[in-house]
């Protein structure tokens, strides 16, 4: 295995050259030796080496930063040790500044060397494999950016690249960590808005009051706070694709502009009467029941039939268990590259734990498991036990959308009691927040928050 990674030796003094090539040749690599930065670079660019050894100081007018630079141009992922007899902290920075991997001082220690080759050729090994599994995966089951080989999902994401051509609007439905994200960034590189912008939306995540703002933009001194004009998403996108995540989270006061703008492709800024045109492809998601949410009167009708003019419904993971093995085997690919791992192997009662599990939190569950399984690998093999799986991923997957329903009940009950309770008025918690009385009204009927008790706390 050592010989196919080929070394390269550059110094000056040619007993040091040829007695640190030996050294390496008695580990069985096959070297080549250069006395100047000029030769090395000639050799380099007739041969791509997996590692050179360069000498810091060399006559001829090419040191041996120079020399690693130029080598590091023509291959960008070799691995360069400096070798000095002057070791100072100022070349040992600039060294390892300008790309070595390792810094060595003479007289060099054989055991040493060996040592450091051969951990330098595990990384490499491990990072050949890794493209090659990755590369046999991609053949296999990877559209784009996505995994998967299940039947469902196949017949999505051909409905996917089929509606990719069109303009409609597209409705993705799924559970939290399923992909909707990935299906919709597959449906703008499959268009043909593809060199335009793909700009997200995450609905959910945008603080009360501020997401008309963040949509479609403001005036300086539209309200208190805006002091200069800002651009919103929509004008962002104009040419390519927005991303709405989490739709259902859209509050009712701002969704007759939301339609809108999907049907006639205008708006206004806050704070102006100017309109604006725009060249927009709408795809939305969201892992509400919005058909119930309209039943409810939480979400209006239009809108909701207006998005969903080509639904693609996603299947939770626990539903396609033939997609874990892949989705498997490309984590684990792709942590132990990043972590410097070496993971070869999943054990068989391991993948049999994994297919069999329910995953609360889909796939973004089974990631986060799988990087803390490849942290703890021991001996190359991926193992995991029952008890290790309840509860790791999905804390983490549920935990963002938590805090932000908690940071926004906790502003809400801050400007009510602020205000003894009232909503409505100049002086009420709706103006304080900067929203629509109605609005405030919705939220604090979905939070559960009893607006009552800031009366008669205040009483």
């Amino acid at each position: 295995m050592k010989t196919r990674w080929e070394i390269l030796t550059v110094d000056d003094e040619e007993v040091m050259c040829e007695s640190l090539a030996a050294w390496l040749r008695e580990d069985g690599y096959a070297v080549d030796t250069a006395s100047s930065g000029r030769e090395a670079i000639e050799k380099a660019a007739a041969k791509d080496y997996a590692i050179y050894f360069i000498d810091l100081k060399m006559p001829g007018g090419m040191d041996g930063i120079e020399t690693m630079m130029e080598i590091r141009r023509m291959h960008a992922d070799a691995s360069i040790i400096i070798i000095t007899a002057y070791a100072t902290v100022d070349t040992a920075i600039t060294a390892m500044k300008e790309g070595a991997q390792e810094y060595i001082v003479k007289p060099c220690n054989p055991e040493e060397i060996s040592l450091l080759v051969e951990r330098i050729i595990k990384v490499k090994n491990l990072q050949r494999e890794n493209t090659i599994l990755r590369k046999k995966l991609s053949r296999q089951y990877r559209y784009g950016d996505i995994i998967s080989k299940n039947a469902r999902m196949r017949e999505i994401l051909d409905l996917a690249r089929e509606v990719a051509s069109l303009r409609s609007t597209v409705l993705i439905r799924g559970e939290s960590g399923t992909g909707k994200e990935l299906i919709a960034r597959a449906i703008h590189n499959m268009s043909a808005r593809r060199d335009h912008t793909f700009v997200k939306v995450n609905c959910a995540a945008i603080p009360l009051g501020l997401l008309e703002s963040e949509l479609f933009g403001h005036e300086k001194g539209a309200f208190t706070g805006a002091i200069a004009r800002r651009t919103g998403r929509f004008e962002v996108a104009h040419q390519g694709t927005l991303f709405l995540d989490e739709v259902g989270d859209i509050p009712p006061e701002l969704q007759p502009k939301l339609l809108r703008v999907l049907q006639e492709q205008e708006f206004e800024r806050l704070g102006s009467t100017h309109t604006i045109k725009v060249n927009v492809r709408l795809v939305a998601a969201t892992s509400r029941n919005l058909p119930t949410m309209v039943e409810q009167r939480e979400f209006r009708g239009d809108l909701y039939y207006r998005l969903n003019i080509f639904p693609l419904v996603v299947p939770p993971l626990r539903e396609r268990s033939d997609d874990i093995p892949p989705l498997v085997e490309y984590f684990v690919a792709r942590f132990a590259e990043r972590l410097g791992r070496r993971v070869s192997r999943v054990e068989r009662q391991t993948m049999e734990l994994l297919q069999g599990y329910h995953w609360p939190g889909n796939i973004r569950e089974l990631q986060n498991v799988i990087e803390r399984s490849v942290i703890l690998a021991v001996g190359g093999t991926l193992r995991i036990d029952a008890g290790a799986l309840e509860g790791v991923g999905s804390r983490k997957t549920h935990a963002t959308g938590d805090v932000l329903r908690q940071n926004e009940k906790e502003s809400i009950e801050a400007a009510l009691a602020d205000t003894k309770g009232r909503v409505a008025g100049a002086q009420g918690a709706a103006a304080r927040l900067r929203v629509p009385a109605s609005t405030l009204e919705s939220k604090i009927r979905a939070l559960k928050i009893d607006k009552f008790k800031f009366r008669s706390a205040a009483s």
